[in-house]
């Protein structure tokens, strides 16, 4: 794969982390067309954070298909392509939490997930890079109002 994530990472504004980076070391992924990434330090003020272990992972995986469809052929009366096959793309990071104290630790998993239909990759590649920027902006934007909303639910 190309993608490759520079070390370290500045993590994005979150209540009760100040200045987070995100220090990664290559790991092996889960399969052969997938890359991951551990992170082995921390960096700013991240008191009670832990860096990846066994017991507790912190990874981060980034997973492209592992066959990309082509796209159909258009239908010879009406010109329209019926089936549009698409190209899943995922990322994930998980990151090991105890749930009660005293309590072995779970695993949290946050993951994003890119379907692109067939062809769009060639025939309009500016629109799914404005597609990620707005994504990406909008995430950015709201990472603390987030990890808030995972601790009080409230939207």
């Amino acid at each position: 794969m190309s993608l490759s994530i520079s070390s370290p990472v500045t993590g994005g504004p979150q209540t009760g982390l100040t200045s987070p980076t995100y220090t990664l070391s290559v790991d092996t992924g889960p399969n052969a067309h997938s890359i991951q990434y551990a992170v082995t330090a921390l960096g700013g003020t991240q008191t009670g954070v832990n860096v990846h272990s066994v017991s507790s992972p912190f990874t981060i995986t980034v997973e492209r298909p592992a066959n990309f469809p082509s796209l159909g052929t258009p239908n010879p009366v009406t010109g329209v392509i019926g089936n549009v096959p698409f190209n899943t793309y995922k990322v994930r990071v998980r990151k090991g939490v105890v749930p009660s104290s005293g309590q072995p630790v779970k695993t949290a998993l946050a993951e994003l997930k890119i379907s692109v239909p067939a062809g769009a990759d060639t025939n309009d590649a500016i629109n799914l890079r404005a597609m990620l920027s707005a994504l990406f902006g909008a995430q950015w934007s709201t990472s603390s109002a987030l990890g808030t909303l995972l601790i009080d639910g409230v939207i």
